[in-house]
């Protein structure tokens, strides 16, 4: 018998649909629920990929006697953090300020008027050190709830302000300055690993936004934190040697231990990350795991319709039937060993001296494939066929689940990648891949009025955007013109833009918050500003603003993005790994930025193009077209071909260098 998840097109509720637990989704309902039955609300909060929600779903919320203390002591609301980030930030920050930790499951109790009032992690059915069980948790609660109603809720507006602090905080007047990002870039020196890569110790997550940032500083050393980060993470096995893409994350310092789920954001950043190390160093290895990165995001995420899934499970079905952690990409020695054997006589030690073998301790003796010494890499014939030869092995094995959500931000960052990729490297399917997911969103996700939706699935739309999905759509939408010209996406990069401001943004203390002024009241209106795992929403559209203000040259947009980054510019600098992408608008703002302008004819536009094409230019934009008489991008207007070859226009503050026709010419302007 199916409960009230059953008609939602959330897969990771869907996953929930047949629990014995009366599940509600958010929403009125379940709210106005717990009002009338003067219950505490049991929050669940998970997401598809997640394997400790699996091991909770199938320790607990599967299990008919903790169903039916549930379903008599609470009301019971499942979310996916994925669909819903508002709840989650919520419900998270309130898990971190009462346990000091988070992650998910999140597992949340809260008052009928949402207020949470504990709040946790995973819980096991059987109590453990320094862990009651989950049924010994929800007795606690529930005593609490009848016998200390009063001081719970005296808590829990105590907590309530706590949480709405952060959007309340008036910014300092401190100019934008260079300051801050020296600072920052003294915090990542001393925190680098210069062993193993990376910043700090394990676990670790690969860090985009910095990465990003520090591609950009014009110090090789500075570069050289990121390159060598970036060297580590493609020879460890959070780089999947067989199938290409990256994992969520490392268990250990190394890069080698991993946790198995693979998520869409993940390697669309990285696989830009590795564009860009291409661009400034001219290594080749860069490019190929671009290549590898964006076509696995093509062979096993990209829907027939032209958008993306979300992610793949950490977990898959075992040779024993069981679901486990890994199974679909770890190995046993004697299996690998044959299989080489089989595919390349004789070479099984030359590719055990290549490949590293590590053996994943909690797997029992099955192994995860690392780079151990990149300079003994058999021949590439060799190589590859001994690669398709275990990938072929793999594919036998059942594959780890995907979660086809196609959320609206996630995809621009596909599409960000796809399209810069598909320009720099001349990979016309990447571009197409581009093209043709900016139009699924067009054609399913978008709304009239440069609004958004969340996410849609076959069974139907997701709920109304946020604050991400429009600013990770216009910058898709800005990087789609700049490599390609076509000034619909400028257009739309700018209506989406104009609609943040006027739905988002705070006109009183400076930066935007999550959800739009019409979104459905929840506890707090928050200001998401962390970079982390992906880019906040306050630090894209930050940068989107800029970019739009080089090149139309509005001071509106440009006057909105430094409201918001002096919100954020005095922790980003002391908190640099948790502001990457927001050091990154800082360091636009401060500029000194190019404006490109490319006029005339598109055959010869061609070589122009390449020659801007050919580095990481993080502080500039491009703008392109073939006539400017009657064209919405300003930096284009009076601006033309010089007998009748294209010409480019160098430009700073729309005061411009004489226009060039050959592409060495551009260059040195450049």
């Amino acid at each position: 018998m199916s409960n009230r998840l059953a008609d939602q097109s959330s897969p990771y509720l869907l996953q929930h649909a047949d629990n014995p637990v009366d599940w509600h989704p958010w929403g009125p309902e379940a709210l106005a629920l717990a009002a009338e039955r003067d219950l505490p609300i049991l929050l669940s909060i998970g997401y598809s990929s997640c394997h400790w929600c699996h091991v909770m779903a199938h320790e607990s919320f599967e299990d008919p006697a903790t169903a039916e203390y549930m379903n008599e002591h609470f009301v019971n609301i499942k979310v996916d953090r994925e669909e819903r980030p508002d709840i989650d930030a919520i419900y998270m920050e309130a898990a971190q300020a009462m346990s000091g930790h988070g992650g998910w499951p999140l597992t949340a109790f809260l008052t009928p008027l949402q207020v949470p009032f504990f709040a946790g992690t995973y819980f096991p059915p059987e109590p453990r050190p320094n862990m009651p069980s989950f049924m010994q948790l929800m007795e606690s609660i529930t005593e609490v709830w009848q016998k200390q109603r009063s001081e719970v809720e005296e808590r829990s507006d105590q907590l309530t302000a706590q949480l709405s602090m952060m959007s309340q905080l008036k910014a300092p007047d401190d100019p934008i300055a260079p300051a801050a990002i020296e600072q920052a870039l003294e915090s990542l020196r001393a925190a680098y690993d210069a062993e193993l890569g990376g910043f700090g110790g394990a676990p670790k997550f690969p860090p985009h936004g910095v990465l990003e940032f520090l591609l950009g500083r014009p110090d090789v050393a500075d570069r050289e934190l990121a390159l060598e980060t970036m060297r580590k993470m493609a020879a460890g096995g959070i780089h999947d040697q067989i199938g290409g893409g990256f994992s969520r994350y490392s268990v250990d310092a190394r890069w080698h231990i991993l946790h198995f789920e693979k998520m869409l954001y993940d390697n669309a950043l990285l696989a830009r990350s590795y564009l860009h190390a291409w661009q400034v160093t001219g290594d080749e290895s860069f490019a190929s795991v671009c290549r590898d990165t964006l076509d696995w995001m093509l062979g096993e995420m990209l829907c027939p319709e032209g958008g993306f899934a979300s992610a793949l499970d950490a977990d898959s079905i075992d040779s024993d039937g069981h679901l486990e952690e890994g199974a679909y990409y770890a190995w046993e020695i004697d299996e690998l060993r044959e299989i080489i054997e089989s595919a390349a006589p004789g070479h099984v030690g030359d590719f055990f001296l290549y490949w590293g073998v590590i053996d994943h301790g909690e797997f029992e003796g099955r192994n995860v494939l690392f780079v151990n010494a990149p300079e003994r890499k058999p021949p590439e014939e060799i190589y590859e066929e001994v690669r398709q030869a275990i990938w072929q092995r793999r594919e036998t094995r059942p594959r780890p689940a995907r979660d086809d959500k196609r959320i609206a931000s996630w995809n621009a960052l596909a599409i960000a990648a796809l399209a810069e990729a598909g320009a720099v490297l001349d990979e016309p399917r990447y571009s197409s891949a581009a093209v043709g997911c900016a139009e699924f969103i067009e054609r399913e996700i978008a709304l009239e009025g440069g609004r958004m939706r969340r996410s849609w699935t076959e069974s139907g739309p997701g709920p109304a955007g946020y604050l991400e999905d429009h600013a990770y759509c216009a910058a898709a939408y800005l990087t789609l013109y700049e490599v390609g010209g076509d000034e619909r996406w400028f257009t739309r990069a700018r209506q989406l833009a104009d609609a943040a401001i006027e739905n988002f943004e705070d006109p009183e203390l400076g930066g935007f918050f999550s959800v739009a002024s019409d979104h459905e009241k929840l506890l707090v209106r928050r200001k998401d500003i962390e970079d982390n795992p992906i880019p906040s929403g306050n630090s894209a559209i930050a940068l989107v603003l800029l970019r739009l203000a080089a090149l139309t040259g509005e001071q509106r947009y440009r006057e909105s993005a430094a409201r918001c980054l002096m919100n954020v510019q005095r922790i980003a600098s002391r908190l640099p790994l948790g502001f990457g992408h927001a050091l990154q608008a800082i360091d636009f703002h401060i500029g000194p930025v190019r404006e490109i302008a490319l006029v005339g004819p598109a055959e010869s536009r061609v070589e122009l193009h390449a020659a801007v094409l050919e580095d990481f230019r993080p502080r500039a934009v491009v703008a392109i077209g073939l006539d400017t008489a009657d064209t919405a991008v300003e930096l284009l207007r009076d601006r033309g071909a010089i007998d009748g070859l294209a010409a480019a226009f160098v430009c700073e503050n729309f005061a411009c260098e004489l226009p060039v026709t050959d592409a060495d010419d551009l260059r040195n302007l450049l």
